[in-house]
């Protein structure tokens, strides 16, 4: 192994993190909910458009120190989208080749993006195939399998520096409530929902941890199961979150609550959300809303107050094709009227039925 490429591989990563500010979290306005307060952490900012910034981050150093990348080493994954934006971004940063296998179904926005970085496109029909594939793509070139959904939850120090959840607790210090009462955020790798589980136990803290689970997606049966071979066939119709099978990175043992919500919620939802802030944001985000939303509504039913803290985890821009196309969501998604009608009343009583 060449150690001074990998000496300057960690540094220009290093320095590129240095370049990088934190990320707002954005207050939302919600006269409804007086002795409530719900933010949303905004991983949009980060400069590949994503919260998988981070993670393509922690991914690059943890291969990089276990000596599976050298230099020139193709680097493959399989994903959605969003972490194949961040790892095409890192893999032109340290000049090496990068291929996303992905289903043929990915918004055309991000494919686009990898495709600026420099990475290329191998295309699956569904999701379940795009894991074999990665596989056999790396031994065919004699790459690096990235693997995000089995390395996502270790190669983040969830102890602290800095990632998310340390991220969240310090920029909360000056608020009402400065703890949250929940932390609410979906799975894709479910490395995200380790991390934020792990730092809340090992901080002592009383935040509880909620996962929210799209429909067409195995966490929600296996966190109540405990049974690790379940899957299904049908994929996720939210983009970057809900998976097939029970990936490795999914630590059911962090999770304090698990909620399932139906896809047009979500979808309702990132519409309700453009009329607060202002602009788009993805599905993803709509899902974390929304279970955020079912929560505060509960607590202020109970007389409760509190924080409730989620995460926008990139822009809705990527999706104007998509989920901001009318046509497009009455094929795919179905009718959102129903949570249109609940999001409206919401706004009037802070109660959602």
């Amino acid at each position: 192994m060449d150690q001074s490429w990998v000496n300057q591989a960690i540094a220009k990563i290093e320095a590129d993190y240095q370049r990088s500010a934190d990320t707002h979290l954005i207050k939302l306005e919600l006269p409804m909910l007086p002795c409530i307060d719900i933010y949303l952490k905004d991983e949009s900012t980060h400069p590949t458009g994503s919260l998988k910034h981070r993670l393509a981050r922690s991914l690059f150093l943890y291969a990089l120190c276990n000596g599976w990348i050298t230099q020139d080493t193709p680097i493959i994954e399989s994903s959605s989208g969003s972490t194949a934006v961040s790892e095409a971004y890192f893999a032109r940063l340290l000049g090496l080749p990068f291929i996303a296998v992905m289903p043929a179904s990915t918004a055309k926005k991000k494919i686009q993006q990898i495709e600026f970085y420099g990475g290329r496109c191998h295309f699956v029909e569904h999701s379940s195939q795009i894991y074999a594939e990665s596989q056999r793509l790396a031994e065919e070139l004699s790459g690096h399998y990235m693997d995000q959904f089995t390395y996502a939850e270790r190669a983040t120090d969830w102890r602290g520096n800095n990632n998310i959840a340390n991220s969240i607790f310090e920029q909360m210090q000056r608020e009402p409530h400065p703890v949250p009462s929940w932390i609410v955020m979906s799975p894709g790798t479910g490395g995200t929902s380790a991390t934020i589980g792990r730092y809340i136990r090992y901080q002592c803290a009383k935040t509880k941890l909620c996962v929210v689970d799209p429909e067409n997606s195995v966490f929600y049966d296996y966190y109540h199961s405990g049974d690790a071979s379940i899957s299904c066939a049908g994929a996720s119709r939210i983009e970057g979150i809900g998976r097939p099978r029970a990936e490795p990175s999914f630590i059911p043992g962090v999770v304090d609550h698990m909620v399932k919500i139906d896809d047009s919620a979500s979808i309702a939802t990132i519409y309700w959300l453009e009329t607060l802030i202002g602009r788009k944001a993805g599905p993803s985000t709509g899902t974390n809303l929304y279970g955020a939303l079912q929560l505060a509504s509960e607590m202020h039913a109970n007389g409760q107050t509190g924080s409730i803290v989620t995460l926008l985890c990139d822009s809705g821009d990527r999706y104007l094709d998509t989920y901001y196309d009318k046509q497009w969501v009455d094929e795919h998604i179905g009718d959102i009227t129903e949570y249109q009608a609940k999001l409206a009343a919401f706004n009037e009583s802070g109660h959602l039925e």
